[in-house]
């Protein structure tokens, strides 16, 4: 079963008061492009949950969010103690030289409003919590893979349709080829009959020019391995986990195939039919960029 490179995957987690949220989201790309729009990630930590994110979802654009929802207040308080006892010297300095007495609460009371004397700081992930957001984000990958798998099923189901589609349009293209065949004859008899009669016409020669030229526009072998084209797409769509490159080589070859025998037809509707099924393989083209 195929899956598709795009998708969405979401985990919610709590701990140390906060509520945590992971979002990843895919869509198709080359190769594994991970993206961690967050800073919650403890930078020790990106290079083993990157390569596990490259093992689980293989190929895509993906990118990690992780919202912050602040359940308790926990932030730590410290204060800058040489900058207070800097600041406290000054000020007492000051008032002294003015005459002027000030109490030691009111000289808190302004140092508590002086710049930098306090610091703010958020509490970093510990170890045990950052295990837990693991766990979560591991979540979110699987849910993002099943979700992968679910687009991955209605994707299949549309890649086959046109699959079907272009066999259709093959067996009409061999109901019509007896009826080039004869067409072709009788376009080279009308060419030689027109011919003055004076020329001399070596039958047999004649004979094996025909067989030679109604042989390079066979097209026996390209409508069997365009059949089996087919029969190795559906194979590889059920038998490949991760079936996108395969699936794009395989039809790049139903595209030669198909190519070939438009430039063999010389026939009308050989070549209407010919239009659609490469209209067909324009649409799997289309679909298998997204295939994982």
């Amino acid at each position: 079963m195929i899956r598709s490179m795009t998708g969405y995957g979401k985990a919610e987690t709590s701990f140390s008061g906060k509520k945590y949220t992971v979002e990843i989201r895919s869509v198709n790309g080359k190769t594994a492009d991970i993206g961690f729009r967050t800073s919650q990630i403890p930078r020790e930590y990106e290079y083993d949950l990157r390569q596990y994110l490259i093992k689980k979802l293989q190929r895509g654009n993906i990118d990690l969010f992780i919202s912050v929802d602040q359940e308790e207040e926990t932030l730590e308080n410290t204060f800058n103690v040489q900058l207070i006892r800097q600041y406290f010297k000054e000020l007492q300095t000051i008032f002294k030289d003015m005459e002027q007495e000030v109490s030691s609460a009111d000289l808190a009371a302004v140092l508590l409003r002086m710049p930098e004397v306090r610091e703010v700081q958020k509490k970093e992930i510990d170890p045990l919590g950052w295990k837990t957001l693991k766990q979560c984000i591991f979540l979110a990958a699987e849910n993002l893979d099943e979700f992968r798998c679910r687009e991955g099923s209605r994707l299949g189901q549309d890649l086959l349709s046109h699959i079907d589609n272009i066999e259709t349009y093959l067996h009409k293209v061999e109901e019509l080829d007896p009826q080039r065949i004869i067409s072709v004859k009788e376009r080279l008899t009308d060419k030689l009959s027109g011919l003055s009669e004076e020329i001399t016409i070596d039958q047999n020669r004649l004979e094996q020019e025909l067989i030679y030229y109604l042989e390079k526009v066979n097209i026996s072998e390209e409508c069997v391995r365009l059949r089996q084209h087919c029969s190795y797409f559906r194979q590889t769509m059920e038998q490949e986990e991760f079936a996108g490159r395969k699936l794009g080589f395989i039809a790049q070859e139903m595209g030669r195939e198909i190519n070939t025998l438009g430039s063999k037809a010389a026939h009308a509707g050989m070549q209407q039919y010919v239009v659609m099924m490469k209209d067909e393989l324009e649409k799997i083209k289309e679909q298998v960029l997204n295939v994982l």
